[in-house]
């Protein structure tokens, strides 16, 4: 597994702990489920957050902006949306939503894999 590991793409431990982070919550609610509760993951791209705002004026920033242009949205989140996926979660409404994950990034991983971005991936 080392070997494999040294291997990696500088992106893939952070999409593996994800991917992982997902999966483990979706086990888990099988087991918190039987005690009533729900157990719900929110995957965000990128969030107009201080520490976004750094990384876009950062040495990363080029990538961060292709990213938000090349997506479907054509922009970053807020902080209020990824709220309200939340407040959906936990609220009444939600009642029926457990085991998944919420992926809410403007459609990035989308123009990843189908769209603009994809030249961006083969280059890789």
């Amino acid at each position: 597994m080392r070997s494999t590991l040294g291997q990696l793409r500088p992106r893939t431990p952070y999409q593996l702990a994800k991917r992982a982070n997902s999966l483990c919550v979706m086990a888990e609610a099988v087991r918190w489920g039987e005690r009533g509760a729900r157990l719900n993951t929110i995957s965000p791209g990128i969030v107009m957050t201080p520490l976004a705002k750094d990384e876009l004026a950062g040495p990363r920033g080029a990538g961060y902006r292709r990213m938000i242009e090349g997506s479907a949205a054509g922009r970053a989140g807020t902080p209020d949306e990824v709220g309200a996926v939340g407040a959906l979660l936990m609220g009444p409404d939600g009642g029926f939503i457990t085991a998944s994950d919420f992926l809410m990034d403007g459609g990035v991983s989308a123009a990843y894999w189908y769209g603009d971005l994809a030249e961006v991936r083969a280059q890789q």
